[in-house]
């Protein structure tokens, strides 16, 4: 059964990929939802599916790109989202 998670990562998280390096990251592991940077300069992301694909991405968002630096990141339960995919959004 798929799952869905609403994850906000704090940090040097915009202006280094974080974005593009996370739809990377969803794509090879087969995840949908979207990611976007938020005025606070925090990153949100829903992403959903197969609960150990969901549980890696986000795993991997620990770390995130190389020029980031994740001082937290956040998440909780959320509703499915209605397309498939994974999309930067703004």
């Amino acid at each position: 059964m798929a799952v869905a998670r609403r994850v906000v990562v704090t940090g040097r998280v915009q202006g280094v990929f974080f974005r593009a390096w996370t739809k990377q990251q969803a794509d090879d592991l087969g995840v949908s939802g979207w990611v976007r940077n938020r005025a606070d300069g925090s990153v949100e992301a829903l992403v959903a599916g197969d609960p150990e694909a969901v549980r890696a991405l986000i795993d991997r968002m620990c770390h995130g790109p190389s020029a980031a630096r994740v001082d937290r990141l956040d998440e909780e339960l959320a509703d499915m989202p209605r397309e498939s995919g994974f999309a930067v959004t703004h």
